[in-house]
């Protein structure tokens, strides 16, 4: 009876210094993770600061590239057809364009990209055209508008069409003994209807079309009109061409081998 109350003790004794040393474990942690969240806190701030300097910065340059695009968009003037040649060599941006687009984009005389005074609040894309015989506007806007809460709402000018005239549908066309199809639905449906698209997760806003005429035809239209971009698009596809053979070939030279082998 002594032995198993003496054992008893020892038990309870053993399990109290296991549970003094889990209490001390689990303060350390807390503490270590206070400190760490602690740290995380400050680097938060830095990179809050980081990120007002670089929209401060980019709101600076905007200002300074704004006289220089303007430059640009004089000489742009000058030449006839930049814009519709831009978009139709344009290896995305061409597959939108209906036939009869592009006859109306014969009238566009000038493009602008232009950030909101906070370029986190949003940006719109202009388009202006000369007097046509299609519609009676002159510019047609699209703007994009970020809110607080994390929705964009998008708005675009309402194409006041001419008497006969409307949104164009698709057409094909022979061109160089082959058949070209274009565009199944007009470009000018990207004006069509406002949008407000919902934060919180529930679906993420994409504009691919704003996205390339913002991020990578606006920056240097010259590259679209001279056709460079197109041509290294196809080199690099024959460069992938000829690689897939030269494997082809290397495959069908080792099966050789083998036979030859055997």
């Amino acid at each position: 009876m002594g032995a198993d109350k003496g054992k008893k003790q020892k038990s309870e004794e053993v399990e109290e210094e296991e549970n003094g040393a889990e209490l001390i474990i689990d303060g350390e942690l807390l503490i270590s993770i206070e400190k760490l969240q602690g740290i995380q806190d400050d680097l938060e701030k830095i990179n809050e600061e980081a990120s007002d300097k670089v929209l401060e910065l980019e709101q600076k340059y905007n200002e300074i590239r704004k006289p220089v695009y303007d430059k640009r968009n004089d000489i742009i003037k000058c030449i006839p057809d930049f814009w519709l040649t831009a978009f139709t060599s344009h290896p995305a941006l061409s597959e939108l364009l209906t036939e009869e687009d592009q006859k109306m984009f014969k009238y566009l005389n000038n493009l602008e990209v232009e950030d909101s005074k906070d370029v986190r609040s949003g940006y719109s894309i202009t388009f202006i055209f000369s007097p046509n015989p299609y519609f009676e506007d002159n510019k047609l806007t699209k703007t994009f508008t970020f809110s607080e809460d994390g929705s964009t709402i998008i708005t675009a000018t309402p194409i006041k069409w001419k008497e006969g005239m409307g949104i164009p549908n698709g057409v094909s066309e022979e061109k160089k003994g082959k058949k070209r199809s274009h565009a199944e639905e007009s470009f000018f449906s990207w004006f069509t209807g406002s949008e407000h698209k919902g934060g919180n997760g529930m679906y993420e806003i994409h504009d691919e079309v704003a996205d390339i005429i913002k991020d990578d035809l606006w920056p240097n239209p010259l590259t679209y009109f001279n056709n460079e971009a197109e041509e290294d698009f196809e080199m690099d596809d024959d460069e992938d061409d000829d690689e897939e053979k030269g494997s082809d070939a290397s495959e069908e030279d080792e099966e050789d081998d083998d036979e030859d082998d055997e």
